[in-house]
């Protein structure tokens, strides 16, 4: 008994390498999510982000805030990326998302530098995301502080009356709260887990349970068939959206400033998607362990890079290449924008075009698989 043992347990290590060769899926699982955690991690996360988008709105173009923006420029923090004409110009960049903050200098300031006064400079921080605006506002003050005593030619002294004053405005979240951040983002979080995960095993169940050949001797289409995969998980998915919609409103208190009609079409279009992208899943997986860890292997990119986690703006330029073509990130933008901040189409319209774009894809590709399935 003793003296088989070796043998026996020799023979059973030898099998386990031989199924694990035989699952090329789940081998190659286990050696890409820990490559892909230690890329995402190692270069794409960054807590303290820099060069953000902001927008300068200038009255007035005289050398004293010349000097203060090309020091916000130089500190890192900042990146100039619009310059808008109007107030209402200004305004809808920061409504839409496309810079996080506008820096408004008045027509004044060089004047009022010169008689000696402290003139303003007033910042509308979009603060929906407090780790990725908070690093930046705190370092405004010394900065523009710094600047403007060297162009008066004296030495800067914390201690001494400041040469200017800088007036922050935390927008759509004034209070830094977490919760009015993460909740909203949790629900696309929770819709594309549940979605592509419930959805991927669609065809592999029916595989596995020998019930392909009666839904192939059925008298239906390949579109016939995946409509009526994805159309119950859809049903499902509108159940969770109220849920997480009321909980987000009764437990969390998060603000609803937007139009529901807006939200709900775009949840819509969301949940269509990630259903057809489970379904994507189902047709090339062999079995649903292996379709399970395919949807869990889009999510983790998914939840890194889409900026639920971790702030967008402070990923690098290939990051942020990635996290573009990830339905969650638009998605993301789409349900923020229209919670915290009340937009409508006019303001996030791109990024709700970008979104429905993905249904057709995933479609067309669904069906081109399932065909190959077929043959």
């Amino acid at each position: 008994m003793t003296r088989g043992f070796p043998l026996r347990l020799g023979a059973m290590i030898a099998k386990e390498f031989v199924q694990m060769r035989r699952d090329r899926v789940t081998f190659a699982m286990m050696l890409a999510v820990p490559l892909l955690q230690l890329m995402l991690f190692g270069y794409a996360i960054n807590s303290d982000p820099k060069r953000l988008d902001a927008a300068l709105l200038a009255l007035g173009d005289d050398h004293y805030a010349r000097a203060v923006v090309t020091a916000l420029e130089v500190s890192g923090y900042y990146r100039f990326v619009a310059r808008p004409r109007t107030d209402a110009e200004a305004e809808g960049l920061v409504q839409s998302g496309a810079v996080a903050f506008l820096v408004v200098i008045p027509s004044d300031f060089g004047a009022r530098v010169d008689r000696g006064e402290a003139p303003p400079i007033l910042v509308e921080a979009d603060a929906t995301d407090p780790s990725a605006s908070g690093a930046a506002i705190g370092a405004l003050g010394e900065v523009a502080q710094r600047a403007l005593s060297r162009e008066l030619g004296r030495p800067f002294d914390p201690a001494a009356a400041a040469p200017l004053q800088v007036v922050v405005h935390r927008r759509y979240n004034p209070d830094g709260i977490s919760q009015y951040f993460v909740v909203p983002g949790l629900l696309g979080v929770i819709l594309q887990m549940t979605m592509t995960l419930v959805t991927s095993i669609a065809l592999t169940r029916e595989a596995e349970r020998g019930t392909m050949e009666n839904l192939l001797a059925m008298p239906a289409t390949g579109l016939e068939i995946m409509a009526g995969k994805v159309l119950p998980y859809f049903v499902v998915g509108a159940a969770q959206v109220a849920v997480i919609l009321a909980a987000a409103r009764l437990l969390f208190d998060v603000p609803f400033a937007g139009g529901l009609g807006f939200l709900l079409a775009g949840v819509a279009v969301f949940v269509f998607a990630m259903t057809l992208l489970g379904y994507v899943f189902s047709t090339l997986a062999r079995s649903q362990m292996q379709a399970m860890q395919l949807a869990f292997f889009f999510l983790l990119p998914s939840i890194l890079m889409s900026g639920f986690m971790f702030p967008f703006g402070g990923m690098p330029g290939w990051a942020r290449a990635i996290g573009e073509a990830l339905p969650l990130t638009h998605f993301l933008r789409v349900v923020r924008a229209i919670m915290l901040k009340g937009a409508d189409f006019s303001q996030i319209g791109r990024e709700f075009a970008v979104l429905c774009l993905f249904v057709p894809a995933f479609a067309v590709l669904a069906l081109l698989r399932f065909r190959r399935t077929l043959d």
